[in-house]
């Protein structure tokens, strides 16, 4: 064992988090401030080829994996403060892991948090469709990890 928590242990993890604020007031203000404390996006990565088709807002995603571990490192933006919160989330949970991690957790992963529960349809379609986009990444040769 390495140690390192398993995507369902931060799954838990975060849903405690989660809990923990209490109602979704709270947790919605966690959210936003999770998506405003997410880096300026690279300029490389508002390519029309990383949009995730299909979103509310604009999002766009890739990936970058080092052949030699296969971890892949996630990196994703939106134009939404919503949206970037929930990017937050989900760069928490699968960036920095294996290939073969992402594609076995199943897509359903986020139901224990809940946050799909208070998001508008729309938005929930876009969250299904980021985790969607990060098993493609994670099943598709990603490349060399490129420096950033």
């Amino acid at each position: 064992m390495s140690g390192r928590e398993t995507l369902a242990e931060a799954c838990e993890a975060l849903a405690r988090d989660f809990d923990a604020l209490g109602d979704w007031n709270a947790q919605f203000q966690h959210l936003v401030a999770l998506g405003r404390g997410l880096p300026d996006p690279d300029p490389d990565l508002l390519a029309d080829a990383n949009r995730v088709e299909g979103c509310q807002s604009q999002v766009w995603m890739d990936a970058a994996r080092d052949r030699a571990t296969g971890v892949v490192r996630l990196r994703a933006h939106s134009d939404a403060v919503i949206v970037r919160g929930l990017i937050a989330v989900l760069l928490r949970l699968y960036s920095g892991r294996t290939a073969r991690e992402i594609r076995e957790q199943p897509a359903d992963a986020l139901d224990r948090i809940g946050l799909a529960d208070y998001l508008a349809p729309g938005r929930a379609n876009g969250l299904n469709l980021m985790i969607r986009r990060i098993g493609e990444l994670a099943a598709a040769d990603a490349g060399e990890e490129r420096t950033r």
